[in-house]
This record gives structure tokens, sequence and C-alpha cells, in this order.
């Protein structure tokens, strides 16, 4: 039947995601920036060629693309494509950051089964209420819903989100308030992309609202989980859970 069909489609959509490690990059190269001139394409020096790449993140990253910053880019595999490349991470001060914006939800693809044991099924892109939110884990004991946010701004092994407004981000955040009052578990997910931070906190000087809006979804009973990964040019996994800081 129906429900039959996308638990199996659910587990085969997982299976995918452990056997294909969807975190390793193939043919990653360093280069160093130069220029954003706007948000979806940097200049870099690569081999002491200026090239124009795809910047696989829409986020300001401001404290993250400055000029001669070490950057890694990986070669995409269609050759009709404008850029050749994607900018996937940046050092910072002696720090990889991943930041590719789509690495998020695909670590924790893969992660999903250690995070929650009781998961049977793992769909993505979950219809719920007026939101598409990333992930439902379907349990014996019924729906975990699951949002997840990728982090990438860092001061001193603090880090923070979001780098800009995000009502989107405040949307998310009242459906799964809402998942709870109707009797289902429901977390909010960050994905720190870079090892050994020190804490993790709302970022309230960029977005006050979204800082208010995550307080009051602990209250009401959504968890909240922030967890660090290793990071290197190739690949990202899920590391470890990082203090919380409300």
């Amino acid at each position: 039947d129906e429900i039959a069909f996308q638990k199996k489609d659910a587990m085969i959509y997982y299976k995918i995601c452990k056997e294909m490690r969807l975190m390793r990059y193939g043919q990653v190269k360093k280069g160093v920036f130069l220029s954003r001139p706007n948000r979806f394409i940097a200049h870099v020096a690569l081999d002491g060629v200026e090239t124009v790449c795809h910047v696989k993140n829409t986020g300001r990253c401001r404290e993250l693309l400055v000029p001669g910053a070490a950057v890694y880019l990986e070669k995409g595999t269609n050759p009709n494509r404008k850029t050749a490349y994607d900018l996937i991470a940046v050092e910072k001060n002696g720090k990889l950051i991943n930041m590719d914006a789509q690495a998020p939800n695909k670590v924790f693809a893969e992660w999903a089964m250690r995070f929650d044991p009781a998961a049977i099924a793992v769909h993505s892109e979950y219809r719920f209420g007026q939101s598409r939110l990333d992930f439902c884990l379907e349990t014996p004991q019924g729906l975990h819903l699951v949002e997840v946010k990728g982090v990438t701004l860092e001061e001193d092994g603090h880090t923070r989100f979001p780098d800009a407004p995000t009502e989107r981000g405040v949307k998310h955040l009242h459906e799964l308030m809402h998942a709870v009052t109707l009797g289902h578990r429901a977390t909010v997910f960050f994905v720190i992309q870079m090892a050994d931070v020190v804490d993790f906190a709302p970022n309230d000087a960029t977005h006050p609202a979204f800082g208010e809006a995550l307080r009051r979804a602990k209250a009401a009973g959504v968890n909240i989980a922030a967890y660090c990964c290793r990071v290197t040019p190739e690949s990202m996994e899920i590391d470890r859970p990082v203090e919380i800081r409300l």
C-alpha cells in the first residue's frame, strides 16, 4: 500500500546516503580567494590563474570570504556548466570551515538513525503545516520532525546562527512548536560546519526574533541539538554535541 511504499522508499534513500557517503567530495583543489562580485560567484586564484567559481552558500559569509583566504574548490562533473568549480570550504585563522549549504542536510541524512535509533524510516523534504521541513523520522512511537540548520559563523570557538536575518528559520521553529502541540516529537538540529568549537548560541545581535523563537521552542518542548563536525577539504561528518547557550 501507499504507506508501505513510502517506508520502503525512505529506507532506500537512507541506504543510498550511507553507501554513497554523500559528504565526500571529488577532485578538490586549493586556491586563494580574491573577490565575490555577487552571492553566487567568487573569483579565486587557482594555480596562479584567476578563476570564476560557484559559491555553494548564498549567505553573507563576510567573515570567511576575505581577500587572501585559502579556499577549497571541487571540480564539477558537468562540462556544460558556466563555472568549472564549486567553492566548498575556507580556512579562517587556521580553522577549516565547510561552507557548502547543502552539506548539513547530507551529513544529517547519514547520521539520522544514530541520532534517533528508534527511527524505522527517514523521509526528506517532509511537508508539514505551511512548511517543508528537512526530515521526518518515522518511529513506532510516532513522527519525529527535524529541521537542520548549518552554522558557519564562529569567533574564538563560539558559534552562532544565523549570520543574517532568517524569517524562514523563525517560521520553521513555529512549525516545530505546532508539531509538539499535536503530540509529535520535534528537533532543530544545528550542524556546525567545523571542528573543535566551545559552544553554540543564537545570534541575537543579528536576528533577535530568531533567538526569541528558539528559546520559546525550547520551552514548548522542541529539542535543540548542536553538533560540530570533522572537516577535511574532501569530506565532512558529524562528530560530537557541543554546549548550547540560550
